[in-house]
């Protein structure tokens, strides 16, 4: 192999060579560049390998210094990635939302089914002075201890922080102070987000004790807006599955049965009543994931709209932060004060946000992968099926299309996996990482130990190629406003991640194991509102979103 392909390949190898390499002497030979030519499918030379190895002696050394400089985990690399492909108009933004808030609501009978009210229902009661912040705190506070045992879905109870920002809203309300629809509204967030005065475990064993002096931007806006946090809850290990360091957190559905992950936690408190919505986070599923599971609408922004200061970075290109609830409306409410410009977050973009919930639905351009829905033989795909029936009948006319071909889909994972293993380096250089509770092949821990096997050139490669498929996304949605997705078992999961699409996954029923099965709606860059005004749609028609597990 000519010498300017050999140097063009040096860090390729270099990764390869030193996985576990913690001290800095530690030696390798010629023999060992050759036995790693074969991890990564090429071979070079003799004089080629004779050439480069002192080259990599000598980067050796440069990596060795680089780790002698700690990195803050807020540390952006400074290659950032833009979701924006060639030629984009951003979509037009409703401005200056009004969310309506009921005036005939009253508690219920029996009190209990208040644990499934949405957030208008909730704060009409207390904007009316129905209920007091403190009493419906209270209420969540005792549910969250009640199931906590059985759900294993918090980290957290924060009673002491949700009782004293109750009051503070019941003081503000009774002054003729009202924050706006969220104001007196408990919560929960996953355990990716830095709140002072308590644990963010990451839900893995070596952080369990882990104290962070920042509070995460979205929460620190959902406390503007009057919110009170009550619970800090299950992320599975490091955003991977719903196993974390103290168990594994159950759907309430069937509670043999995982929550789902990683925002496992957030997915079977809402849909348990232990909360009224909650804030999740996605990299390749984690909200989509557990919100069909449990049963729950979930909301996965447009990548750049919501800050993600103060939370976990599992892909700094892939990671989005969004909100996990009862139906789409309330998504959206809570979308509108977490989303916005951060100066903590350089990713993040200023534009408005709203939804003109009056629009004719039946002027939305829906398409629909019908091959990929066809050949869901399931009763997943039954039920999505006759939800687009449903659609149908409400004026929806979608068009078939088909997901981008000709894109190299499997090798996208290392993209994900090359900068989790950089968020993560100090962990497995420690060895600490073996201190995490799964270590099987699938696991977190095992992912991490195999980053430092991808090859600098396929990680740059695979982003050219990520390129390519945004372009191609572009080409398929620009027609339409919506497009109607199995939530999983095809390729639009992991290419709107990539893509940075936002996606709402909904409800379509339960199968015959009583298990929810749910649809997505895929919507153009920035344009949630068009997702969400179809998804309110179907969920006045039908009430799926109504259906709550048995027992709770």
């Amino acid at each position: 192999m000519p010498l300017k392909s050999t140097i063009h390949s040096f860090f390729s190898l270099f990764g390869l060579l030193f996985l576990f390499s913690c001290a800095s002497k530690q030696e390798f030979t010629k023999r060992d560049v050759k036995k790693s030519e074969r991890l990564i499918g090429i071979h070079f030379a003799k004089q080629g390998r004779d050439t480069l190895y002192p080259y990599l002696k000598r980067n050796r050394e440069g990596f060795d210094s680089l780790r002698k400089y700690p990195l803050d985990n807020d540390v952006f690399p400074a290659i950032r990635f833009d979701p924006v492909p060639f030629g984009f108009e951003m979509p037009q933004q409703t401005e200056n939302q009004a969310w309506e808030i009921p005036d005939n609501v009253e508690i219920p009978e029996p009190y209990d089914a208040l644990a499934f009210y949405t957030i208008p229902q909730l704060a009409s009661l207390i904007k009316h002075q129905k209920i007091t912040s403190t009493a419906l705190t209270q209420f969540f506070l005792d549910r969250l201890k009640k199931y906590q045992p059985e759900l294993q879905c918090t980290i957290s109870i924060t009673d002491s922080l949700a009782l004293a920002q109750a009051k503070r809203a019941d003081d503000e309300i009774q002054n003729g102070t009202y924050r706006g629809i969220l104001h007196g509204i408990p919560y929960g967030t996953k355990d990716l987000m830095a709140v002072p005065g308590y644990p963010t475990t990451w839900g893995a064993a070596p952080y369990q004790n882990q104290m962070l002096n920042e509070t995460a931007t979205v929460v620190k806006k959902l406390k503007e807006a009057g919110a009170v946090l009550v619970a800090k809850l299950v992320s599975g290990a490091l955003a991977r599955g719903d196993v974390w360091f103290g168990g594994k957190t159950k759907n309430p559905w069937d509670l043999k049965q995982g929550a789902s992950g990683s925002s496992a936690g957030s997915g079977s408190a809402t849909a348990a009543g232990l909360v009224p919505f909650a804030l999740g986070t996605e990299t390749l599923g984690s909200i989509t994931s557990p919100s069909t599971r449990n049963g729950i609408t979930g909301l996965r922004p447009t990548y750049g709209r919501v800050s993600r200061h103060g939370v976990m970075s599992l892909s700094w290109s892939m990671d989005k932060v969004g909100p996990m609830g009862r139906n789409a409306e309330d998504c959206a409410i809570v979308f509108s004060v977490i989303q916005g410009k951060d100066k903590k977050d350089l990713t993040t973009v200023d534009l408005p946000f709203g939804v003109n919930w009056d629009k004719d639905i039946s002027e939305l351009r829906v398409a629909y992968l019908k091959k990929d829905i066809e050949k869901d033989t399931t009763e997943s795909g039954d039920n999505l099926r006759t939800a687009i029936k449903t659609l149908e009948g409400m004026g929806i006319q979608p068009t078939p299309v088909e997901m981008p071909d000709g894109i190299p889909y499997r090798g996208f994972d290392i993209i994900l996996r090359a900068e989790a293993g950089a968020f993560f380096d100090r962990l497995v250089r420690s060895g600490e990482v073996d201190l995490m509770v799964e270590q099987d092949q699938r696991s977190r821990a095992n992912s991490l130990r195999q980053s430092r096997f991808i090859p600098a050139v396929e990680y740059l490669q695979a982003n050219r190629h990520r390129q390519v498929l945004i372009e191609k996304m572009q080409n398929l949605m620009e027609d339409y406003d919506v497009l109607i997705s199995p939530s999983f078992g095809n390729d639009q999961l992991l290419a709107t991640n990539l893509t940075g699409h936002p996606v709402i996954a909904i409800p379509t029923g339960l199968n015959k194991k009583n298990h929810p099965t749910s649809m997505t709606f895929v919507g153009n860059l920035y344009d949630e509102a068009s997702i969400l005004l179809l998804a309110k749609a179907f969920q006045e028609k039908t009430t799926f979103d109504e259906l709550h597990p048995p027992g709770f």
